[in-house]
């Protein structure tokens, strides 16, 4: 392979005119130099001449590459070799630089780049790409101008691949690299092996495939289908011509069964007619006699109610008479009650006028108390006075005469001095005697108003006792009330109750009677079934999501399938079908409250369906499955498909037994008759008639009537008779009025008591404000006696000044402090005998208060007792007035009593009349009774007759109207109508369940039940034994043999367009059976075009894959190995997908020595360096290129990793391995075979380049 030799440049990025980077025999070249000075620009050189695009040349257009120049000497160069200029010292300066570069100077408009390199043949070739001056790339190969496909060509020919880029690692690229997802690693190695040419027509291929595919599968389902229908249409011709044939018999069946009904209906219409007039003619006979015995009847029921209605005047006057009794009686009760009321109040009254008696003379006590100590206190004052006055006289003078003239001279000097000043004290003092006496008198008044608000508030709490003993006895009153009332409403109730049990028992007697009448209609339904209707129809009421029980919601869609319909649906037959699970719940628990039985619920919205198995339908023709034997909502579908579940509906048990046992069929099948064989193979036999058991259920029930109505008669016989209310009830209405009364009475004792007790608050609460208000002037008149007092020590400070001066010698010569020392003995005696007075004034203002509070008081007490002693003589003269009424009373009820008695012995005379005569109407009615039977007998008869001819003539218009509506042909005699005659839309003339008409005098019907519409049948061609018989067995048979063919004919069920639709699906099968085959040809080219593209491009990623994973190893181990770990790292690459790889991701994994292993992410920076080198090297090592450029790769390494990468690139460097390295790294270019050095040239502000050949200084 050959080398790169050298590399020129002109005006390209930072590298202005034309500069050569010279590689020449080296193997191993490091591209060194400063930061700005243009290296890495080296690198996009090298990859804008193999033709890069410039947006991965750090550049957003061809124009950006060009050298610009203008940048001044003062401009700062960056990091990619540009510049930025700078603020000059002198603004003048610079600017007249700029201005003389951009004279000097012009920006070039084009670059270019080319390449030398040397083949194995040792031949020079020139690669050249430039950029004109319209920004456009121009490829030259040798100097001849070649297209850009053209240049590709040669550079891929020399084994150089722009589109893998897998020779040019890019400052940063190796990050890149080692943080790659899977998806992006399989992306490189699909670009590096070529197979990603391929991806656009696998996907497309693959696409068409899967198209064609199902194409094909389309048509071949098609045409099986069209094969499929035409073994049908070729099996139901078959049928078609078999089942007109079985047609003909059958309709001839039903004309022989028609003829023998129609046959028989009229001979029994003959027969009754002539029974009928037999009977009418001895009715009349028995109606003659009736009426005769109904006469007497009649006669004797008029003497009876004669007899009732005396009795009856007998029994108003003796209920009158007692009501008038009893109205007394219940007069004596309030009357007893007010006696008892007024006796206990005048006790009460009594018991007061005592207690306020006592109050009395205690307060009169109290009162002449007061007044002896009032005169006690006034006698002591007296006394006082006269002995402080004797007191006086005797200790009047201690000093001479000259002593007091020269005190009296002193006394005026100070009296001159200090004139003003005593004048204020002795005003101040007046004063003060003053204000003390009235904060005395304001003393004395607050503590008589709290003694008053005391002894209110001692009344008010005796009165509120008062009031809660009265409360309690009202209470209690109420209480005792309510109680009665309680036992007289349990006795009305007890009445009541009696009297609604009656009219209970005689309504449920009613019913019974009636269902007694009504049970010979045998058109009854059980109690049970009943009651589930009217429980549905409340649920139904109650809850909109309710839709009806299940065999309400369904019916057979033939009358066949009735009975294996009942028996497929057993237990679910009575199922309730709901919307949703919340509605069963809810209906449920309605059941439970009401007690309304038990049901099973299908909730539509939860219920688990299995749907029905595909494999069952069309296995036999006699068989249906029982889903499809049924009509209902579609809305229902869900539940109906629980209820049948895949249960088979077979026309007769040989079809069950080989569908079951023979065929093997897991389902259980019912059939026509209602034979069972369950999926385990039990067989179930087939169900009767069922009419001698709806006998014995019928009798059971009737004789259950008669149970209920002897039971009924019992129960109302066992009632106690409705009579008056009983003595308990009329006394406890005495004891309630009187209770009423007394509870009126205490009532507005209480309410006065209220009255009193308010006014009493009243009084209390303004005595309460009394004491507050004489409270406030006491302190207020405190606080300003206390004001005056210190004023006036203040003044008589200033005072008393003067004196000491002035009678300092006097007061030293007569051995005093101070001269007021002297005053003070002197006037002691005047403060004790003021002292004294105030005392005295004291307790007479007090004495005098409470002596006029308790004088009111004892008036107010004499008032009261007053107020009693008339209250009193009111109740004893309403006491005496209650007891005259009373006696009163007592007389009238003595007589009343007597009349009583009298009326009761009429009324027993009046009863044994009415006694006689009743037994002679019951005697009367027996015998119009007997004939009446008689009569009814009769009718009856005829009324059965009748009913057999209505029967036999309905059956016989019904037999018409089917032969008309069915268009049945009969035969029929000479001369007679057609069966056009017979109406369609009107109902017999008489109907057997339809009410009696009215008859004629004779006993005669007005109508004529068997009208024939000229109709006449020619029974000719019946046979004669039919005619002889009428049995049931005969019925049978001839329906048996009609039922036979008919279910022959069911069976069939042939298309009778079978033929023509076997024509057209035969011309279709010819045209599917074109489409089909092409189908298949297309989807075999697609599948082999796919093959081939899915072959080819897995063959070409599977070989890059095998010799990148191969040598991913040695290389990862090569590049990690060292003197103490010479085993070096771990490295292997993993496929998600080995079936076709190129579809999913490419795990890389990397172990470096002495770890364990790690996900590439939680490697370190160097470690995910070391990592991704050794894959390049290893992609590399695939369709490797001459020459490897690698830019900065070193840049996260430390010395010890550098040092391993330099050791490799040494060793692998050499012919057919060209390594130049861009780095910074000392470690790694100085081990280079030569250095191509970048430095920055300000001077002409460009890059320049020189090359250094380090071999020889080895």
């Amino acid at each position: 392979m050959g080398k790169l030799m050298r590399l020129e440049l002109f005006n390209f990025k930072s590298y202005r005119g034309h500069h050569t980077l010279l590689f020449g025999d080296s193997y191993f070249t490091s591209i060194i130099g400063p930061n700005g000075s243009g290296k890495s620009n080296s690198m996009d050189a090298i990859s804008f001449v193999l033709g890069i695009k410039s947006s991965h040349l750090r550049s957003s257009n061809l124009r950006d590459l060009v050298y610009r120049g203008r940048v001044l000497r003062t401009s700062r160069i960056n990091n990619d070799g540009s510049a930025t200029q700078l603020a000059g010292e002198d603004g003048a300066e610079s600017g007249s630089a700029t201005q003389a570069s951009q004279s000097e100077r012009a920006d070039p408009k084009t670059a270019w780049v080319m390449a030398v390199f040397e083949d194995d043949a040792g031949e020079e070739q020139l690669w050249k790409r430039s950029i004109t001056s319209q920004a456009t790339s121009e490829y030259r190969i040798n100097d001849r101008v070649v297209t850009a496909q053209q240049y590709n060509e040669a550079l891929e020919a020399e084994n150089i691949l722009i589109k893998a880029r897998n020779f040019l690692v890019f400052q940063g690229d190796v990050e890149a690299i080692a943080s790659q997802s899977p998806k992006d690693l399989t992306r490189l190695i699909e670009q590096i092996s070529g197979s990603l040419e391929y991806k656009a027509d696998y996907e497309r291929l693959k696409e068409a495939s899967e198209q064609a595919a199902e194409n094909q599968t389309f048509n071949l389902n098609r045409r099986r289908g069209i094969n499929s229908e035409i073994k049908q249409y070729q099996e139901q011709k078959r049928e078609a011509d078999s089942y007109e044939k079985k047609a003909e018999e059958r309709d001839q069946a039903i004309v022989t069964h028609i003829l023998w009904k129609l046959f028989h209906f009229q001979r029994v219409m003959d027969e009754s007619t002539t029974e009928i007039q037999q009977h009418q003619d001895e009715l009349k006979e028995l109606r003659r006699g009736l009426k005769k015995y109904e006469a007497r009847l009649e006669e004797a029921k008029k003497s009876q109610a004669k007899a009732k209605r005396e009795v009856t005047t007998v029994e108003r006057a003796i209920a009158s008479q007692q009501k008038e009794i009893d109205q007394q009686k219940n007069g004596l009760v309030p009357i007893d009650e007010k006696i008892a009321i007024t006796s206990r109040r005048l006790k009460d009254f009594a018991e007061k006028v005592a207690e306020i008696d006592k109050e009395e003379a205690s307060q009169s006590s109290t009162v002449k108390k007061l007044n002896k100590d009032l005169a006690v206190v006034e006698k002591a004052q007296a006394r006082w006075e006269g002995e402080w006055e004797k007191t006086a006289q005797q200790e009047g003078r201690e000093l001479t005469a000259s002593d007091l003239q020269e005190y009296k001279t002193l006394r005026e000097q100070v009296n001159a001095r200090a004139s003003a000043d005593q004048t204020r004290v002795d005003a101040l003092a007046r004063q003060l005697k003053t204000d003390e006496e009235t904060v005395n008198n304001l003393k004395s008044k607050r503590d008589a108003a709290q003694w008053q608000s005391q002894k209110l508030d001692e009344e008010i709490q005796e009165m509120a006792n008062r009031k809660l003993t009265l409360e309690h006895q009202v209470q209690s009153a109420s209480d005792e009330i309510d109680g009665k009332k309680k036992e007289l409403n349990v006795l009305a109730s007890e009445r009541q109750r009696t009297a609604q049990m009656h009219t209970e028992l005689e309504e449920k007697l009613q019913a019974v009677l009636r269902e007694l009448l009504e049970a010979d209609d045998g058109r009854r339904q059980s109690e049970r079934e009943i009651r589930m209707k009217e429980t549905i129809a409340t649920l139904k009421r109650i809850y909109p999501g309710v839709r009806g029980r299940v065999g309400e919601l369904c019916k057979p869609k033939q009358k066949k399938y009735s009975e294996a319909v009942s028996t497929v649906l057993g237990r679910h037959f009575d199922s309730v079908v709901v919307d949703t699970e919340k509605t069963a719940k809810d209906c449920i628990q309605y059941l439970r409250d009401q007690r309304a039985g038990q049901a099973t619920f299908i909730p539509l919205d939860t219920i688990q369906v299995k749907g029905i198995s595909s494999n069952l339908k069309g296995m036999h023709p006699g068989m249906r499955m029982a889903i499809d034997t049924i009509e209902y909502e579609h809305a229902l579908e869900r539940a109906m498909s629980y209820a049948c579940g895949n249960a088979m509906v077979c026309d007769d048990l040989s079809i069950a037994k080989y569908l079951c046992y023979e065929k093997g069929v897991e389902a259980k099948a019912v059939t026509l008759d209602g034979t069972v064989i369950h999926k385990g193979g039990l067989m179930t036999g087939g169900r009767g008639p069922g009419q001698s058991n709806a006998k014995r259920w019928e009798d059971s029930e009737i004789e259950g009537f008669r149970r209920m109505r002897d039971k009924y008669l019992a129960e109302l016989g066992a009632l106690p008779k409705e009579n008056r209310r009983g003595m308990a009830e009329e006394t406890l209405q005495g004891e309630l009025t009187g209770l009423e009364q007394r509870l009126r009475y205490g009532r507005e004792e209480l309410k006065g008591l209220a009255r009193n007790l308010d006014g009493k608050t009243k009084e209390a609460d303004f005595a309460r404000r009394q004491l507050a208000e004489a409270d406030g002037k006491h302190d207020e008149h405190g606080r300003a006696l206390q004001r005056l007092r210190d004023e006036l020590a203040g003044f008589q400070a200033a005072v008393s000044e003067v004196e000491d001066e002035v009678f300092r010698p006097f007061c030293q010569r007569l051995a005093f402090r101070d001269i007021r020392d002297y005053e003070a003995q002197q006037g002691s005696r005047q403060q004790e005998a003021a002292q004294a007075r105030l005392q005295f004034t004291t307790q007479k203002s007090r004495l005098e208060s409470q002596l006029s509070f308790e004088t009111q008081r004892l008036q107010t007490t004499r008032a009261r007792i007053a107020r009693l002693h008339e209250r009193s003589a009111h109740d004893q003269q309403l006491l005496a007035d209650l007891h005259a009424e009373r006696a009163e009373i007592e007389r009238t009820l003595a007589s009343l009593t007597t009349d009583l008695d009298v009326l009761r012995a009429q009324l027993g005379e009046q009863l044994e009349k009415q006694a006689k005569r009743a037994e002679r109407v019951a005697d009367r009615r027996r015998e119009v009774q007997k004939r009446s039977k008689e009569v009814e007998s009769r009718l009856k008869l005829v009324a059965s007759l009748e009913a057999d001819v209505q029967r036999n003539a309905a059956g016989r218009y019904a037999l018409w109207r089917k032969c008309k509506l069915e268009e049945i042909e009969l035969p029929l005699a000479e001369g007679s109508a057609g069966l056009d005659a017979i109406p369609v839309n009107e109902g017999l003339h008489a109907d057997p369940d339809a009410m009696d008409v009215d008859e004629d005098e004779d006993g005669g019907r007005t109508d004529d039940p068997a009208a024939d519409y000229g109709v006449q049948v020619d029974f000719d061609a019946l046979d004669a034994e039919l005619k002889e018989h009428a049995d049931e067995q005969v019925d049978d048979e001839l329906q048996e043999k009609i039922a036979t063919l008919a279910a022959e004919l069911d069976k069939m069920a042939p298309n009778m367009r079978a033929l023509e639709r076997l024509e057209g699906v035969e011309n279709r099968l010819r045209g599917t059976e074109k489409d089909f085959e092409a189908a298949r040809k297309a989807a075999k080219k697609c599948k082999d075009d796919f093959q081939a593209v899915k072959e080819k491009r897995f063959e070409l990623f599977h070989r890059a894959f095998t010799h990148i994973s191969d040598q991913i190893g040695p290389v990862y181990k090569d590049l990690t190995k060292s003197a103490q770990l010479p085993l070096g790292g771990q490295a292997y690459l993993d496929m998600e997908d080995s079936d076709e790889p190129y579809l999913d991701g490419i795990k890389y994994h990397a172990m470096p020595p002495m770890k364990r292993f790690r996900d590439m992410e939680h490697l370190s920076g160097g470690e995910k360096t070391i990592a991704a080198l050794a894959l390049l090297f290893a992609v590399h090592s695939y369709q490797p290129s001459p020459f490897f450029v690698l830019d900065e790769v070193d840049a996260a390494l430390d010395n010890a990793n550098v040092a391993r990468i330099a050791n490799y690139i040494r060793d692998h460097a050499g012919p057919g391995m060209q390594f130049i390295v861009i780095s910074l790294k000392t470690g790694l270019f100085q081990n280079s075979e030569a250095l191509v050095g970048i430095y920055r040239d300000q001077t002409a502000n460009s890059s320049e380049a020189l090359t250094l050949d380090l071999r020889k200084y080895r």
